[in-house]
């Protein structure tokens, strides 16, 4: 039987040698030990299975650069020693087991692979090492996957030149194209990023490996569209991912196949675009409104996941009902208010308050206000609400009449003032109008500005009421008689005044006898002098006399004439009808005074005379009225005064 065992023992041996042929020396007396020993306990040996197990791992051939199994039996404070099987541990620097936070990873027990670096160095020290034995398994895993087809797990740690840098254990080159199935604008965005790439090149040699994220993607993505297509049905729900935003809607990634909610589908409201809502990256629930198989389009919607809020708005928001809602939008012409989600309705700017003029509802309300407001109208087939704030409140115009009636005296502060006249506050919200014309009775006013300013406290007659147009007139001339009432009485026609000339036009001259109150002299009832135009001899702040020859209260109008006053006194014009030293040229009266200090002139002097009263007294039959056609000189504009 040993005989037989002995045999058997050498036939192992010679296999082992054929497998093996590289053995060392030492090994071989190794083995012919183990071989003895084997002899001497063939019983032991065929009753042991574990040690049959460590007598093959013993025999193993050992090449520098191979990658093997060890199990770690001892740490100091420089080496990790590590059993691989042969005939001493292997040492591998303490250093290769410590992590970034300088915490030792590895305990007496723990199963590592590990690359022998050298069999024996000079001091006949086995040399492992924990470090390369990862990278040659990395290697082996780069060809394992690029031959299969499989991905590879790694970062992106910085950008380079045409692509990407990834650590997938060994460094490893993403060119940009190939980043994402779409063109990457900004790469750098990626750096961080852990993905999953295949394999398309890799030189172990050279030590170079060319990645694709986008081989990846596609392989996922066909595999996802596969189990998509199933799933393809109308009225179907499913989960997506935003992966596109436009102006017209979202396009949505279903799992391989992408689909599109038009944004009349998202939502049963109004949407400015999309991007209020949404973003890139949004996971979201959408209902499949169609599909076409063959071109591979699918619609989608979002609002169709909840019923239509305004199938049921007529009986839950009627005329006349109040609502609360929030301000979504303001437009020149309202505001927009959020009566539930998906349902809108327009406070319109006039609709906003029964007072205040707005020119834009920001003056009145801002986006995210909570109003109250009331149903005005409803229209269902065009989904609009129209709703009112004012209408919550009673109109102080009903009542404005009963608080302020027609002739009583208000005080107020100007608040504004235009051209047309000047605005007085009276009551909240409402103010009252003083139109220029109102302002004084006789005084000619350009500009409201002249006399007032804003904030001035002012008094004023309350004139007229006008509800429907929410008009508030009011009056100051009116706080005093009209002087124009005691014009008729006060001059009356053959009533000799005087006054100062304001204004010198080429159909006669105003003559202001009073503040405030003027009277026209017509070219017709001016006396010749030796002038061609008998206007030439007057100017602006003359002082002369004349005669009113008509009034009329109604046109706020006072005829007079220089004509008439010389008829009715009987003097000479010189005495009467100017007292303008600025004119000596042309006042007659001074240069008769003059020749009258001169004996020899006495007699040419009375000549002179009654020559210039035939010629007046030859045109006093003309007379100025109302009725007055004898001359063809325009009729002076209409005025306040005048």
């Amino acid at each position: 039987m040993e005989k037989g065992t002995n045999e058997m023992a050498e036939n192992e041996f010679s296999v082992k040698e054929n497998v093996y042929p590289t053995f060392e020396d030492d090994q071989k007396i190794f083995s012919e030990e183990i071989v003895e020993d084997f002899n001497e306990t063939e019983e032991s040996i065929q009753d042991s299975d574990n040690f049959m197990e460590l007598y093959e791992e013993s025999l193993k051939s050992i090449h520098e650069g191979k990658v093997i199994k060890g199990e770690i039996v001892q740490i100091d404070k420089e080496f990790v020693l590590v059993d691989i099987g042969y005939k001493s541990e292997g040492q591998i620097r303490i250093a290769e087991f410590v992590n970034l936070e300088g915490q030792l990873t590895a305990k007496v027990g723990d199963k590592v692979d590990v690359l022998l670096v050298r069999k024996e160095d000079k001091d006949g020290r086995i040399i492992l090492s924990k470090e390369k034995a990862a990278r040659v398994k990395i290697w082996d895993d780069v060809e394992e996957a690029y031959k299969n087809h499989d991905t590879v797990r790694g970062k992106i740690i910085s950008r380079v030149k045409g692509g990407l840098s990834v650590d997938i254990g060994v460094q490893a080159f993403l060119p940009g194209s190939q980043a994402d199935m779409r063109p990457v604008r900004d790469l750098g965005t990626l750096v961080g990023a852990e993905h999953d790439f295949r394999v398309i090149k890799y030189e172990k040699r050279q030590g170079n490996i060319v990645l694709s994220r986008r081989a990846a993607l596609e392989a996922e993505r066909k595999a996802l569209r596969e189990k998509t297509l199933e799933l393809l049905e109308k009225d179907a729900i499913l989960e997506g991912i935003v992966r596109n935003i436009t102006d017209y809607g979202l396009f949505i990634d279903l799992g391989g196949i992408d689909g599109l909610v038009h944004i009349t589908d998202m939502s049963w409201g109004k949407i400015g675009h999309p991007s209020e809502i949404y973003q890139i990256g949004d996971k979201i629930t959408v209902k499949i409104l169609s599909f076409d198989k063959e071109r591979e389009r699918v619609s989608l919607g979002i609002k169709q996941l909840t019923p239509d809020p305004w199938s049921g708005a007529q009986d839950k928001y009627p005329v006349g009902t109040s609502i609360t809602g929030r301000i979504e939008r303001l437009k020149e012409y309202g505001a927009f208010v959020e009566v539930e989600e998906g349902m809108e309705g327009l406070i319109h700017i006039s609709e906003m308050s029964w007072t205040r003029k707005t020119k834009h509802p920001s003056q009145i309300l801002s986006v995210g206000n909570i109003v109250e407001a009331k149903v005005l109208s409803l229209d269902i087939a065009k989904k609009r609400i129209s709703l009112s704030i004012k209408q919550l409140e009673p109109n102080p115009w009903d009542t404005i009449g009963e608080n302020y009636p027609i002739g009583a005296i208000i005080e107020g502060k100007i608040k504004n003032i235009t051209d047309f006249g000047i605005f007085i506050g009276i009551d909240e919200g409402i103010d009252g109008l003083v139109h220029i014309s109102d302002i004084s009775w006789t005084k000619k006013i350009n500009h409201p500005s002249e006399l007032y300013a804003k904030g001035d406290e002012v008094q004023a007659v309350i004139l007229d009421i006008d509800k429907e147009n929410e008009r508030f007139s009011l009056g100051i001339k009116q706080l005093t008689p009209d002087p124009w009432n005691e014009i008729p009485e006060k001059y009356k026609p053959g009533t000799r005044v005087s006054g100062t000339v304001t204004n010198v036009t080429d159909f006669g001259l105003f003559v202001e006898l009073e503040e405030g109150i003027e009277g026209l002299i017509h070219v017709s009832q001016l006396p010749k002098g030796k002038q061609d135009n008998p206007l030439e001899a007057f100017q602006v702040k003359d002082e002369i006399e004349a005669e009113v020859v008509n009034v009329s209260k109604e046109d706020k109008r006072i005829g007079l004439s220089i004509r008439k006053l010389k008829e009715s006194s009987g003097k000479g014009i010189h005495e009467s009808y100017v007292n303008n030293q600025k004119q000596a040229t042309s006042n007659i009266g001074t240069l008769l005074k003059e020749k009258m200090m001169d004996s020899q002139s006495q007699a040419l002097l009375d000549k002179q005379e009654s020559e210039l009263d035939e010629a007046v007294e030859s045109e006093s039959d003309i007379e100025i009225g109302p009725d007055d056609s004898s001359s063809e000189k325009p009729k002076p504009e209409k005025t306040d005064s005048v």
